[in-house]
């Protein structure tokens, strides 16, 4: 039985969750710049891989997005406009500051095609998988 290719690419994601959760809570006593963590979706289809990362509030012209050696890199701020003047607080629920995200990219990705778009708070980034030609092949009856 042949495995689908969502089996072969949940394992990575799985990692790339332990691993992010793992980081963030060793790092936590000693980060003072990184308060906000967008919360994403990562999905499959024939031909991309899609993540969406949630992060209203965040100009898009303060995003940067990179790929380097596999590796999407995906980082910003968001930043606090509240006046605080006069006010007593009473419950803060918001977050605010510097997030970074990475993902390790599967081999399949085509990181030379690689689109990102902006709207509603949500980042979309479409990852188009390599076209590969599967070459037929004649075998012989011995």
């Amino acid at each position: 039985m042949l495995a689908r290719r969502n089996d072969l690419f949940e394992p990575f994601m799985e990692l790339q969750r332990e691993v992010d959760r793992l980081f963030s809570e060793f790092m936590k006593p000693f980060r003072t710049d990184v308060e906000f963590l967008p919360k994403v979706d990562a999905y499959e289809t024939e031909d991309k891989v899609v993540l969406e990362l949630e992060i209203p509030g965040v100009k898009k012209d303060e995003l940067k997005i990179t790929v380097e050696d596999g590796i999407l890199r995906i980082s910003g701020e968001k930043k606090a406009e509240r006046d605080e003047k006069g006010r007593n607080y009473r419950i803060v629920e918001r977050s605010f500051g510097k997030f970074e995200r990475a993902f390790l990219l599967p081999d399949y990705v085509d990181i030379q095609n690689v689109k990102a778009k902006y709207n509603d708070g949500v980042l979309t980034i479409e990852l188009p998988k390599k076209k590969v030609e599967k070459p037929a092949l004649e075998i012989k009856v011995e």
